[in-house]
């Protein structure tokens, strides 16, 4: 089995100044970071990509240069068959909450619904109010984009079902989480993962296991790790994941946050409203910025995917 090969390096979605249109394309400047640039409301142009993102064979990146106007994420939520997660997958997370090391990986399930895109606003639902209580918290991810259907994959065979890497931070309610043993609902409310803010190529990470990641919270740095802690790495994820299951095109696998979260904190930290939460992941993925926003407070962002 061959690795997937990508005309482009480091993809983004967007909706384009000159036409008013969704678009896929290359950054320019290929050292950009994208998510911090659209933050910071910096001019970011791309090279139009004609063709699919989950059909790299069709598809190259053309001399057209387009400017983004509103920066999406980088799959749409009609490419995106099903997203799976995993749960206390870090070695210093688990130490951080004193929790044993699993055996096996804990796994859930998220609903498209709960995907947003890079500046959009992260909804605390009146469900999870007050903040105080419920304990809204951050976790900065690296995200593993499946591009072909897996099924039964040898671990030393696996990342040649990766098409590429994104970010996310799995936005976790953990008054809830703590409460039962499934941790599916207290991490799938609408709008409360982003998701981005660049899908890079498995060439440009050939070793998934080296990626650095950071969270800050209105400017002061939460979280600071490597993927170098997962106790089961993308390789295992796939292999286990794949086991009698279908892992189709598009699938986007939640690999775990590492240490610095919130509720493990003396007193707690968590997210409140007006709030500033940027998660950034290495490798060429960059920065995902979003703010804190109260369900029933003030005027809401439209949530962008």
């Amino acid at each position: 089995m061959a690795p997937i090969k990508t005309p482009w390096t480091r993809l983004i979605r967007f909706v384009a100044v000159e036409t008013g249109r969704v678009h896929i394309g290359q950054p320019v400047d290929s050292d950009l970071d994208v998510g911090l640039a659209y933050a910071q409301k910096s001019t970011i142009k791309a090279y139009e990509i004609l063709g699919s993102t989950l059909s790299p064979g069709d598809a190259h990146v053309s001399s057209e240069v387009l400017t983004i106007h509103t920066l999406l994420s980088p799959l749409d939520s009609s490419e995106i068959p099903i997203i799976r997660a995993l749960g206390l997958n870090y070695s210093d997370h688990a130490a951080e909450a004193k929790m044993a090391i699993p055996d096996f990986p804990i796994l859930f399930y998220k609903p498209l619904k709960s995907l947003l895109g890079p500046g959009a606003a992260i909804i605390i639902p009146r469900a999870a109010q007050p903040p105080k209580e419920h304990l809204p918290d951050y976790e900065v991810e690296l995200v593993i984009v499946v591009g072909k259907a897996a099924k039964d994959v040898k671990e030393e065979e696996a990342l040649d079902y990766v098409l590429g890497y994104t970010g996310a931070n799995d936005i976790s309610f953990r008054k809830h989480q703590l409460a039962v043993s499934q941790w599916g609902f207290s991490k799938s409310f609408d709008n409360t993962n982003p998701l981005g803010p660049v899908l890079v190529s498995n060439s440009l990470i050939p070793n998934p296991q080296t990626v650095p990641l950071k969270c800050t919270l209105n400017g002061s740095t939460v979280q600071d790790g490597t993927t170098a802690d997962m106790i089961f790495g993308v390789r295992h994820t796939i292999a286990f994941l794949s086991q009698g299951t279908t892992l189709e095109p598009g699938t986007i696998i939640l690999t775990g946050t590492p240490k610095g979260v919130g509720f493990v904190k003396q007193p707690p930290l968590y997210l409140k409203d007006g709030d500033k939460v940027a998660v950034w992941v290495g490798g060429g993925i960059g920065t995902l910025v979003n703010e804190i926003k109260e369900e029933g407070k003030g005027k809401l962002t439209r949530a962008k995917l």
